[in-house]
């Protein structure tokens, strides 16, 4: 959601005549925007922020612009006070009061109504910045604002505000933007992505979204993310399987294995409801297949160390996981977070050190799950979209979201292109292009030098 809203903030700025700049001390305006999902994220968000602080003394007409959750959408008086030398204080997703401020505009308040209204006003013609035009193939489109499910260990509700669906059309117009900047890809972003639409009467659904921007040309691929356990229904998976641009790669986080823990985290299911989802999962996008891997891949969330999680209830976590085997788990140790009923109402009890040592079990059982899951893959080939070139070698992904790299002297920048696995490990993979289309580039080379 960041890189999205950083997007957007760049393409508002040099529409006003700003250049990217790469260094800070030769930099007019400087954007800090800020996660404060875990305490780790805001602590290395404040530090950066201090550290622009002698920079804005020398240079006085230097504009800093804190953004993100960071500030939130309830004011910003006591940021205001405690970083003076910040010039602008942005909610997330808006970069209308930056642009006031470098306009000339009349200084206020901006409520959530202005932030939804100038997060709307800029989609018709969304632009990417100069420097990912016709370079970026994979993009991320924000299709609901905020969260009001309140999870009672998370910021987001209190930072980006209740739930907001954004209109299909404008959405599509984003979409179509982006595709005639070169993007192939898009991924449909929200805190529950299976929420859209239904915070508005008889709104759409995601199901309803997915066919529409589905429709668009020059698209390649769709993915959306994040889901929730309790709103994928059937008429969802039965449109993911159904169309063949949305990608069979599901991220549906269950945060504990265990039923009280869950409940303490008002998540709203149990451990068996998420198993039966992922049996759900599986058999309708991957079904009876054939073949060394399956064509469905599920990545997952887990927090440890959770006011009160005994060691038998971690070990539930542990042994949910083992049994699922999904391939993915992004992992994280709790951190209270000023505000939330967690923060309020439950003591941080589980030592830090126990957090560690729960959290590299779990490291350790997810990446030898994912290195048995990915060797199915070895010898296989693979439809793969190449998104950049990294340290000599070209990115790319496949369908089930696995990472893949591979050598070649050709430009494969947003292209798709049928790959040999040669080599796998836990979180990419190796690959070739097919010998006969190595061949065929040779012989062009050769037809070139003659």
């Amino acid at each position: 959601m960041n890189v999205a809203d950083s997007q957007r903030v760049a393409s508002a700025l040099e529409r006003l005549g700003y250049q990217a700049e790469a260094r800070a001390d030769q930099a007019d305006v400087i954007v800090l925007n800020t996660c404060v999902v875990r305490q780790s994220a805001e602590d290395k968000a404040v530090s950066r922020l201090f550290s622009l602080q002698p920079l804005k003394k020398k240079h006085p007409e230097l504009v800093v612009n804190l953004m993100g959750c960071l500030v939130g959408v309830k004011g910003h008086e006591r940021l205001k006070a405690r970083f003076p030398f910040v010039d602008v204080f942005s909610p997330p997703s808006d970069p209308g009061p930056l642009v006031a401020h470098l306009t000339q505009g009349e200084a206020r308040q901006v409520e959530l109504a202005d932030i939804d209204q100038r997060f709307a006003l800029m989609d018709g013609d969304m632009i990417l910045p100069a420097g990912e035009q016709g370079q970026l193939v994979s993009a991320h489109v924000p299709v609901v604002l905020g969260c009001s499910h309140a999870c009672t260990f998370c910021i987001i509700p209190y930072r980006r505000g209740v739930e907001r669906s954004r209109p299909v059309g404008e959405i599509t117009a984003e979409v179509r933007a982006l595709v005639k900047q070169g993007v192939k890809e898009v991924t449909l972003l929200g805190q529950i992505v299976d929420r859209y639409g239904k915070d508005i009467p008889d709104g759409p659904h995601l199901a309803d979204l997915l066919r529409v921007v589905h429709a668009v040309d020059g698209l390649e691929r769709i993915r959306f993310l994040t889901s929730h356990p309790n709103w994928m229904d059937e008429a969802l998976l039965e449109t993911v399987a159904e169309l063949p641009k949305v990608m069979p790669h599901i991220e549906v986080p269950v945060q504990a294995g265990d039923d009280q823990v869950l409940e303490n985290m008002k998540r709203g299911y149990t451990a068996e409801d998420y198993r039966q989802l992922v049996a759900k999962i599986r058999q309708r996008l991957g079904g009876n297949f054939q073949g060394n891997f399956p064509p469905v891949s599920i990545a997952t969330d887990v927090i440890v160390g959770f006011p009160g999680e005994t060691e038998a209830q971690f070990q539930r976590t542990y042994d949910l996981l083992e049994e699922l085997q999904l391939d993915v788990a992004h992992l994280a140790r709790y951190s209270p977070r000023e505000g939330t009923v967690a923060e309020r109402r439950l003591p941080d009890d589980v030592p830090d050190e126990e957090k560690w040592r729960r959290f590299r079990l779990l490291e350790a059982l997810q990446e030898r799950i994912a290195t048995e899951i990915n060797r199915n893959y070895l010898g296989e080939k693979v439809e793969v979209l190449f998104e950049e070139q990294v340290r000599g070698r070209w990115k790319g992904r496949t369908p089930t979201n696995k990472l893949v790299f591979v050598e070649s002297d050709q430009d494969l920048r947003g292209q798709l292109r049928t790959v040999q696995i040669t080599w796998t490990g836990p979180w990419s993979m190796q690959a070739a292009l097919p010998h006969t289309e190595q061949l065929n580039v040779d012989l062009d080379i050769t037809s070139i030098k003659v």
